[in-house]
């Protein structure tokens, strides 16, 4: 049975694919709110930067992790090791949420995608864990993308295994799924920020740019050896770190990047209202993504305008990992409704 014959046969009552499905559908809400809650500790990790906290892996200083003593959770150490527990805490639910699919789910596709999500933890695990033993920046910075792409996963399933899918009503709509590609690009463009975000908030430098929405008084600013001595002088005398020409570029292709993928939300919203009617749900769906990247836009600039304050930065990046999951879930219903509903029913 293909992913384009599921919405028929479930829908009817008695379909003992439907209860696997519903079973499998609580596990994954609680572990794509629980993997949402890890990248929110993760967040404040990095912001508050104590991500080294705990020098050792996967033991948290020569102890069990699960045996270290709560006495010894002070300073860094609570966020550091508290995030470890709960991406402990997460695989469990992936090991859980697979194991499950397998018995009870009848989609074989389904199942399969319980297994990456089983894949991608233990590979993220790993990362994690490189990060600290190998003492890599860089490994954080996939670390956290991989972070995102589980989250996605996990929202998925948790979508194909609810009411909506199942009853049929994300296929056979050709109207929304024309706008498929248009999704994509903005999902590319999402990924490209996060990548930048990461590479910024894994330098363990001060803001690069001190300024919003201009920089430096202006839109780019001078990067040559006198204008940095300039710009690293008053630095130095507001007892801030200096920066280098590089760190205030990656600021400025984030800050583009951000515009770039505002623009193109907008264009998808205009298309979207030509192309459905009123009372679509993609309308809503549009409404949302707009609001929720404008509200992203101004928490970009309060980071700025509050210091990198631990809690504003870390709304950001929860907000962000929102938003990615968003279009990761909306990209996945449109190419389902572009391409699954000419595929015929069987049984």
């Amino acid at each position: 049975m293909g992913p384009g014959t599921v919405e028929a046969t479930n829908s009817g009552a008695g379909n003992p694919h439907l209860t696997g499905s519903r079973a499998v559908h609580r596990i994954a809400v609680i572990g794509a709110l629980s993997t949402f809650l890890l990248i929110v500790v993760g967040g404040l990790v990095t912001s508050k930067g104590v991500g080294m906290s705990v020098p050792d892996w996967p033991t948290t200083y020569g102890y069990n992790m699960f045996r270290f003593p709560y006495s010894k959770w002070v300073g860094g150490i609570f966020w550091e090791h508290s995030h470890r527990l709960i991406a402990s805490g997460v695989g469990l639910i992936a090991l859980i949420l697979a194991a499950v699919a397998l018995w009870k789910e009848g989609r074989t596709w389904v199942k399969w995608l319980t297994i990456a999500a089983v894949i991608l933890v233990c590979v993220q695990g790993l990362l994690g864990g490189l990060r600290v033993t190998l003492y890599k920046d860089q490994i954080g910075i996939f670390h956290a993308l991989l972070a995102q792409s589980f989250f996605g996963l996990l929202l998925i399933i948790t979508a194909v295994t609810g009411r909506g899918f199942l009853s049929g009503k994300w296929s056979r709509d050709p109207a929304a799924g024309s706008l498929r590609w248009l999704c994509v690009a903005a999902l590319l463009l999402t990924y490209f920020q996060l990548g930048v975000a990461a590479t910024i908030r894994h330098q363990h430098a001060p803001l690069a740019i001190r300024d919003f929405p201009a920089a430096y008084g202006t839109l780019i600013p001078a990067t040559d050896s006198a204008s940095l001595a300039k710009i690293n002088a008053q630095r130095a005398a507001d007892r801030i770190a200096p920066v280098s020409a590089g760190q205030i570029h990656l600021q400025l292709l984030h800050r583009a990047g951000a515009v770039l993928l505002f623009i193109v939300i907008l264009i998808f919203t205009n298309k979207a209202l030509q192309v459905t009617p009123l009372g679509h749900w993609l309308r809503g769906w549009c409404l949302l993504w707009v609001g929720a990247i404008l509200l992203q836009i101004l928490l970009g600039g309060m980071t700025i305008w509050f210091n990198k304050a631990a809690d504003v930065a870390t709304t950001h990046v929860a907000l962000g990992a929102l938003l990615t999951g968003f279009v990761i879930l909306l990209t996945f219903r449109l190419f389902c409704s572009a391409e699954w509903h000419a595929r015929p029913v069987t049984a």
